[in-house]
């Protein structure tokens, strides 16, 4: 039996996502990974982008990209996460990339925005961290996710909601994380390591936090 061919891309979803893939792949091009793991990771979604010109949307490729934001207290020391429903577990704030989002960090600030109902939980504008993780037969088309992810510092006293994508959303103290969110640690570890080395991320109120 023949194998099928290479995938053919749609050209009306090419165009409609261009900006973001244009976007995306300025983004990881600029962007001094902190580790030799996190550089193969932006290695890799540089040669994905290359290789799928609608590889930023959800109705490309079965991998394609998503953006998420991580957002923490004013002092790092509890961090707001969704129980998401799909997942069934504790997570950050994230989703699939929309046409009219100007940037991957807009749908990365969209996606906080409408998960956690702050709408002063903003992504500082640095990537913070890559992961690329399988996903399971409850996200249908969806294979595997490209995560480009982000960092927010919000007041803890904000009121949040929950979205319908959710259970239930939470602040964690950072000692809880390990039991309740496991995956989330490395994400939270880079964030306390990013917020203390930028003296203009949050006046300065950023403490020992995780390593």
């Amino acid at each position: 039996m023949r194998s099928a061919g290479p995938r053919a891309s749609d050209p009306g979803l090419v165009a409609a996502f261009a900006h973001l893939h244009a976007d995306a792949v300025a983004r990881l091009t600029e962007w001094a990974a902190p580790s030799g793991p996190q550089e193969r990771l932006r290695r890799g979604f540089l040669d994905h982008l290359a290789a799928h010109p609608d590889g930023v949307a959800r109705a490309g490729p079965p991998a394609h990209l998503t953006a998420s934001c991580l957002v923490l207290d004013g002092t790092a020391s509890r961090v707001l996460l969704t129980h998401h429903r799909k997942a069934d577990a504790w997570l950050q704030f994230g989703g699939h990339l929309e046409p009219g989002d100007p940037t991957v960090h807009a749908a990365a600030a969209r996606e906080t925005r409408e998960e956690s109902g702050m709408r002063d939980a903003t992504p500082r504008p640095w990537i913070l961290h890559l992961d690329r993780h399988d996903l399971g037969c409850a996200f249908g088309h969806c294979r595997t996710h490209l995560d480009v992810r982000y960092v927010a510092v919000a007041d803890a006293s904000t009121p949040y909601a929950v979205s319908p994508e959710s259970h239930d959303v939470r602040w964690f103290a950072e000692d809880d994380v390990a039991e309740k969110a496991p995956s989330v640690l490395p994400l939270l570890a880079a964030a306390c390591r990013l917020l203390r080395s930028r003296p203009d991320a949050v006046d300065g109120r950023i403490g020992g936090g995780v390593v």
